[in-house]
């Protein structure tokens, strides 16, 4: 388990990349908005405590056991990847522009037709919508592709996002991994 950042490591991480988790043969490439202070700050991807994109993950099938975020180099053993939308760290993800979402849009597309994952699964329907110019897209799988790979809308895992629990994001997570 990763030690937890100081107020000063959080406030420094404004800003910062995180390197993405992928590599060839993906059957889920798993797109964040961007990350936030706790995950800049450590360097690894949903690392916030009371984020439950790990826990959603597991629920949902796609790994044997829970990880920790130190150990999201293992998701590439099980065929999966993660990288964002955008690529600096935040406080919020309201702190991105529209601009930033199109550009990151823009940019995802080209990262998916370069490593070709099966599905890209986008976690956060409003900037999915941003991102695409898709105002209407819905949570689940969306008629058009991205790069190739089968694309699916999945809801925000950070802990912020009351619409959803760990189990209600896990039900999501199985659709999309029965449909994988």
């Amino acid at each position: 388990m990763a030690e937890r950042p100081t107020r000063e490591r959080l406030r420094a991480a404004h800003g910062r990349t995180i390197p993405d988790v992928i590599g060839p043969d993906l059957r889920v490439l798993f797109c964040g908005i961007n990350p936030g202070l706790y995950s800049g700050a450590t360097g690894l991807h949903f690392a916030r405590p009371g984020n439950r994109f790990w826990p959603a993950l597991h629920r949902g099938g796609f790994t044997p056991r829970l990880l920790d975020p130190t150990e999201q180099w293992e998701l590439l053993d099980y065929g999966l990847g993660i990288t964002n939308l955008v690529g600096r760290a935040t406080a919020r993800a309201d702190e991105l522009t529209d601009a930033e979402l199109r550009a990151g849009g823009e940019a995802l597309v080209r990262n998916v037709t370069r490593h070709r994952p099966r599905w890209l699964a986008v976690v956060g329907v409003t900037a999915y919508r941003t991102a695409f110019g898709r105002p209407r897209a819905r949570i689940g799988r969306q008629e058009e592709q991205v790069g190739g790979a089968g694309l699916w809308v999945l809801p925000n895992p950070s802990g912020l996002n009351a619409h959803y629990s760990v189990i209600t994001l896990a039900e999501e997570f199985r659709a999309l991994r029965t449909a994988v």
